[in-house]
C-alpha cells in the first residue's frame, strides 16, 4: 500500500503544471415532485502553456467540486496542437460546433491575442502569444470551445503535410514568404 502511494507522489511531481481557466459557470435546476434541485455546471479549459490542451464540463451539487470535476475531465482529453515559433498559428483555420463558427488566422509577434472570452482562455492555456480569432454565430461559450478545438484539431504542421505528400519541408514553407514580397509590391 505505502509503494502505492510513493507511485502516485512520483507521478504528480512528474506531471507538468497546468494552466486552468475557469470558462463558465452555470446554476442549473433540475424540477421532481419534491422540489427543484439546484446543482452547478462548470466548463473547465486545462493547457500546458507548450501546445497541450483540453477541455472540460461537468456538474456537482457544489461550485467546486464541479471545477474539480470539469478539470479532471480536461485533463483526460488533451490534444497536441502544433504552433509556429511557439507562439502562433500554421496556418489559417475554420472551426464549426453547432451554430457556433470561428475563425482563426497567425498573426506578426506582438499582434497579442485578439479573441472574445471563450476562445481567448484556450489560445492562453495553449501557449499561443499572437493570433486573430472571429466567432460567428452563436456566442454560447460551449458552442464556442467546441468549435475552437474542432479548428485546432484541424491544424496540420507544415512537417506533417511534408511527410504526408513525400516533399520536403521548404517545398510546403516556400510560399509562406513569396506571397509576403508579392503583396508589398
Amino acid at each position: 500500500m505505502a509503494r502505492g502511494q510513493e507511485q502516485q507522489r512520483e507521478h504528480e511531481r512528474e506531471e507538468p503544471e497546468f494552466l486552468e481557466r475557469l470558462v463558465g459557470i452555470n446554476r442549473v435546476a433540475k424540477t421532481t415532485k419534491g422540489g427543484r434541485t439546484m446543482a452547478f455546471a462548470a466548463l473547465m479549459v486545462v493547457g500546458d502553456g507548450k501546445g497541450r490542451v483540453g477541455h472540460g464540463h461537468a456538474k456537482a451539487r457544489e461550485v467546486p467540486e464541479a471545477i474539480k470535476k470539469a478539470t479532471e475531465q480536461a485533463r483526460r482529453n488533451m490534444i497536441r496542437v502544433p504552433l509556429r515559433e511557439g507562439r502562433t498559428l500554421h496556418h489559417d483555420v475554420k472551426g464549426r460546433h453547432g451554430a457556433g463558427r470561428v475563425f482563426m488566422r497567425s498573426a506578426p509577434q506582438g499582434t497579442g491575442i485578439i479573441a472574445g472570452g471563450p476562445m481567448r482562455a484556450v489560445f492562453e492555456a495553449v501557449g499561443v502569444q499572437d493570433v486573430v480569432a472571429k466567432a460567428i454565430g452563436s456566442s454560447n461559450p460551449y458552442s464556442m470551445v467546441h468549435a475552437t478545438f474542432e479548428a485546432l484539431k484541424n491544424m496540420q504542421s507544415p512537417r506533417h503535410v511534408a511527410s504526408r505528400r513525400n516533399k520536403k519541408v521548404g517545398e510546403i514553407v516556400s510560399g509562406r514568404g513569396e506571397k509576403e514580397v508579392a503583396g508589398e509590391e
